[in-house]
């Protein structure tokens, strides 16, 4: 059985995986799954936060909800939230919507999805 601390070392390690996955599929002109394994990174890196400063985490459809989670989890975690959001907000656009997802905004997507990663690692080394 493992606890929140194991767990939350689970979700930084898939963060990691999904951000070089965002990386490789930007170098490839690949934007749409680029984008969407940047914001699989984020989500994964919330949850790795919120298990660390809460012991909990929350699991839903509704992702919106993430970034209400990271401001309830203390000021270190709270400071990611914007990032979050501007992240999820491609969601949508990169998974669902036939229109493609351009170089500039995948391009965001992963400059905050770095920065929501070393954020994560930074507090679970704390």
């Amino acid at each position: 059985m493992t606890g929140p601390l194991d767990d939350a070392r689970a979700h930084l390690s898939k963060a990691a995986q999904y951000l070089a996955a965002a990386e490789l599929g930007i170098d490839e002109e690949l934007y749409d799954p680029a984008t969407s394994a940047a914001v699989h990174c984020g989500i994964n890196a919330k949850d790795a936060v919120c298990l660390k400063l809460t012991g909990r985490t929350g699991k839903t459809d509704d992702h919106h909800r993430a970034a209400a989670e990271l401001e309830r989890a203390g000021p270190s975690a709270a400071a990611m939230a914007p990032t979050l959001r501007r992240l999820l907000a491609l969601k949508q656009r990169a998974e669902y919507r036939s229109a493609p997802t351009s170089s500039t905004d995948a391009t965001e997507a992963l400059e905050w999805a770095r920065r929501l990663h070393a954020t994560a690692r930074e507090i679970l080394t704390s």
